[in-house]
């Protein structure tokens, strides 16, 4: 039962990554100048790179997805552990930007990069402690 609960409870983190990533590759891939402008982020001459990136996530939403619904001897996606990597090198890179790169961003800008970060480090540290408590 304790297993059982456990691996519910992966699947369900698993599905809550999956989806957020989901939301950003798109968000990124449609990157819409006029909220980029809006929320305060640095502006892009060119929509290549959010782009790229967008397809990234979007890719890692998938393997999540996949890695929640995997059935015994089904496709392999993405574990808790490559999506805590995922996560913190993410917020770590936002938050090097944040304190020493040389970002012009408004107030609001800086608050959203911030909160990011935070909750990047969040859902990570969640993920780690169900990890880290779940009974074989």
């Amino acid at each position: 039962m304790d297993f059982e609960r456990g691996t519910n409870a992966r699947a369900t983190l698993l599905r809550v990554d999956g989806v957020i990533n989901l939301f950003l590759g798109v968000l990124l891939m449609a990157f819409p100048e006029g909220l980029v402008e809006t929320l305060g982020l640095p502006p892009s001459n060119e929509r290549f790179y959010p782009n790229v990136l967008g397809a990234v996530l979007f890719g890692i939403g998938i393997a999540l997805l996949l890695e929640a619904s995997r059935l015994p001897g089904g496709m392999v996606g993405l574990g808790l552990g490559g999506a805590v990597a995922i996560n913190l090198l993410a917020a770590a890179v936002l938050i090097v930007w944040l304190f020493w790169g040389d970002l012009e961003l408004p107030t609001r800008g800086r608050v959203l990069l911030g909160v990011l970060s935070a909750a990047l480090v969040a859902i990570s540290s969640f993920e780690l402690w169900v990890r880290w408590n779940r009974r074989p």
